[in-house]
Order: structure tokens, then C-alpha cells, then sequence
């Protein structure tokens, strides 16, 4: 059985498949991955089901190895700056590490996620039916655990990918985060209308504070009509809280399974991982939409996934002079006096 080797990984990367569902009541969060789009195409592109277990990155980077390969993998990310061997790779690839080679992925630019998907199958012991890792209750992944250095994790039914490296094509994932779609509810008439017209406008900043659990909104506080304390209830992801203070917290992946302050709406399921990329200092406004809508959108991101991603090869762009010294780019020698 291959082995992928963790050499170094920062705080935030985990092992998730689609997550822990049929829980919540019981308060068992479902964990799964913060951008389950992105997720589901590393795993496509790397010729898995796509909910299979994968790899989550966050800005924390993360350096493998893979010792007995070789083992093909899938990275996609929205920005994140990607070397093998110090060689620069595009944010999403497909490539085949081989034993001796080393795999560094880094923040970038944008982006606040990335999944690797290995060509094969990550032999993780399930819990409660998913290998789904969250860190707060010690569930899931590897010992309910982030990755450190020096984990060791088995790959079963291994397989090497292409031969070279290649790019891959999914501008699906090129999602500004500017506009958010929601849908308002269930406690938006904790609000007034000129709240609620406030609440869509922002613009609201994201806050560098948030992780898996919730994205924190720096702005204009809201005001509650009717207090901001309901009888808590059940929270789904993108749920958006109003607390006291009137600044809005989207809950997300970690989130916790009820929550007791007034929803003034969630946000829909496409636009989840659009969200989840936004760094710390983006902004962003809402937009409303109906249930219809936010259902045909989500139609519409399954359908993009039936089809398999395009790559193309990856073309080399930077050659030091050791490397053009040992190439022969001279084809003859002519006498230009003749």
C-alpha cells in the first residue's frame, strides 16, 4: 500500500469527505469541506467519486511527499502558490509524485482553501460514517486531528497519474466573491424592512478571526425589532446570526448544531464556497433570491460535475542559466563572410 508522507503542514489542514450527515440533532456537527465545489473537483479530476476523502488545505500550506510512490494527485485551489521540487505550478494541476520528489503548496494572492485529491482511495477509518474531520470534538480524519509533520497516510488502490504535469481547466471556480445570493429567513421579522434593505447593501468586510466554524462580517451593526435572543434551534450551513452586538456571523462547516440568536437569512448552497475563499478584508454585499432559485443553482453546479475537468499541458516559463548552459541551441556554425 502507497503512503503519502506529511512533511510539513500549518494549522487548518485536514482530512474531509462530504461530511458526517444525520447528526445534527443529536449536536454532532457535520464537518465535510468549506467549499464543497472545489472539493468535488479535485476528486473528479483526480478520478474519484466526489465525495471521496481528500486532503483540505488552508493558508497554513502544506508539503508532501510521497516515498513509495508514485502517486498521483489532483490540486485545486483558487490562488495558492504550488511548487514540486521549487519548479512554480499552476494553483490547479494534476501531477504524479514520485519518491524523492516534494510537493509545497503556500497562500497566495486569493483563496483561502484548497483540496488535494490522491488517485486512489486515503484508507481512513470512518466514524459515525464519515471520515470527515472536525477538530472541536477530536471526530473524524486522523484522530480527530489536524495533519502535522510527520503523519503518514495510507493510500489504498494507488495509482500514478500523468506522465507530466498538467493544468487543469475549471473556470466554474472563478467565483467573485463580491455579491453573495441568500435566502432571507426564518427570522428575518426579528428585523425591519430598512434593516434588512441595510443587512443586503453593506457592504460588509470580512474579518481575518474567522475559521472553519463561522465568517465573521465587520460593518454597519444592525438593529434588532424584537430583541436578539430567540428559543435556539437548529443551524444549517450559511446560516446568518445577528447577535447583540448587530454584526452579522455566517455560520459555517464547524458550526455548531443550534445556535439561539434571530437568522436573518442563510446563504444558498453555491454560493457557500464563494464565501468560503474570501480572505480577511474582502468585501461583499447580498443579494436575495427565492428557494427556486437557490435549488437551480445548485442543480446547475451538479451538472458541471458529470463532465470531466479539461487540462492541458503546463508549459515551462522560467530557465535558469544552469539549466540553458545544458541544452544545445546551437544547430550549425555558418562564415558570414561568405
Amino acid at each position: 500500500m502507497t503512503v503519502l508522507a506529511i512533511e510539513a503542514a500549518g494549522p487548518g489542514v485536514t482530512l474531509q469527505d462530504r461530511g458526517r450527515r444525520g447528526y445534527l440533532r443529536f449536536g454532532i456537527t457535520a464537518a465535510g469541506p468549506m467549499d464543497s465545489l472545489m472539493f468535488a473537483t479535485a476528486n473528479r479530476a483526480a478520478g474519484n467519486p466526489p465525495d471521496a476523502t481528500a486532503i483540505e488545505i488552508s493558508t497554513g500550506g502544506l508539503t508532501l511527499a510521497a516515498p513509495e510512490g508514485p502517486l498521483g494527485l489532483a490540486l485545486v485551489s483558487a490562488g495558492f502558490r504550488v511548487a514540486l521540487d521549487g519548479e512554480a505550478l499552476p494553483p490547479s494541476c494534476a501531477l504524479t509524485l514520485a519518491p524523492g520528489q516534494t510537493l509545497t503548496v503556500r497562500a497566495g494572492p486569493t483563496g483561502a482553501w484548497g483540496y488535494i485529491a490522491v488517485c486512489g482511495r486515503l484508507a481512513v477509518a470512518p466514524v459515525l460514517g464519515s471520515t470527515a474531520t472536525h477538530t472541536r470534538s477530536a471526530l473524524g480524519g486522523l484522530d480527530g486531528r489536524g495533519l502535522r509533520a510527520g503523519d503518514r497516510l495510507a493510500v489504498a488502490q494507488a495509482r500514478a497519474g500523468d506522465d507530466a504535469p498538467q493544468r487543469l481547466l475549471a473556470p466554474w471556480l472563478d467565483r467573485d466573491p463580491a455579491r453573495i445570493r441568500v435566502v432571507l429567513g426564518p427570522q428575518d421579522d426579528y428585523f425591519s424592512p430598512d434593516q434588512i434593505a441595510a443587512f443586503l447593501e453593506g457592504p460588509w468586510t470580512v474579518s481575518a478571526r474567522g475559521d472553519r466554524m463561522a465568517c465573521f462580517l465587520d460593518g454597519p451593526p444592525l438593529t434588532h425589532m424584537r430583541g436578539h435572543d430567540i428559543v435556539s434551534d437548529g443551524v444549517a450551513m450559511g446560516a446568518i446570526q445577528v447577535p447583540g452586538n448587530g454584526l452579522p456571523i455566517v455560520l459555517m462547516a464547524d458550526r455548531q448544531s443550534t445556535g439561539g440568536y434571530p437568522k436573518i437569512a442563510t446563504v444558498i448552497g453555491s454560493d457557500l464556497g464563494r464565501l468560503a475563499q474570501a480572505q480577511g478584508g474582502t468585501r461583499l454585499s447580498f443579494t436575495a433570491v427565492t428557494v427556486d432559485e437557490a435549488v437551480a443553482a445548485r442543480r446547475a453546479e451538479a451538472a458541471i460535475l458529470k463532465e470531466d475537468v479539461p487540462r492541458e499541458p503546463v508549459l515551462r516559463t522560467d530557465f535558469s542559466a544552469q539549466f540553458l548552459l545544458g541544452l544545445n541551441l546551437v544547430g550549425g556554425v555558418t562564415d558570414g563572410r561568405a
